[in-house]
């Protein structure tokens, strides 16, 4: 599987733990910055990373800043994306399960490193339950429709 990652400075180490671990795990990783802890702008990795998931440049995403809130709010931006910030396996599954989300957000102040693959794994592992959920996802895929008109 194709994932593209990225973080903001307060992510940037838990995007490197995460990304080593997705390599682990035998997926390619397209990683869009930060290349470092120093100060930058999350919406500038978001954006990128979340357009890469939508134009099919990679099968999922995941986002991490200091609350995971900024990467969840900017990648939902992006037409296509269902980004879901998630703190631990339980969200990650519901997430895949019932909203299909193609973007993993999480917290990088918040979540330790065991915590941080557990719910990798849950998200990664993941199906979208399709029925009832379905009719869901079409209903906001339709309003995003709408709304860029």
């Amino acid at each position: 599987m194709k994932i593209a990652v990225g973080s903001d400075h307060r992510g940037f180490e838990a995007k490197e733990r995460i990304k080593a671990y997705l390599h682990s795990l035998e997926h390619d990783v397209l990683d869009f910055g930060v290349a470092s802890a120093g100060s930058s702008d999350y919406p500038d990795t978001a954006f990128p990373a979340a357009q890469a998931v939508a134009n099919h440049e990679a099968d999922m995403g995941v986002l991490i800043c200091g609350t995971g809130i900024g990467m969840s709010i900017a990648a939902n931006k992006v037409h296509g994306i269902r980004a879901a910030l998630c703190h631990d396996e339980l969200t990650a599954q519901m997430a895949r399960h019932h909203n299909d989300a193609n973007v993993l957000c999480l917290a990088g102040d918040l979540i330790g490193e065991e915590l941080a693959r557990r719910t990798v794994d849950a998200w990664l592992s993941g199906k979208f339950d399709g029925g009832r959920h379905e009719r869901r996802i079409k209903k906001i895929s339709e309003f995003e429709r709408k709304s860029e008109s």
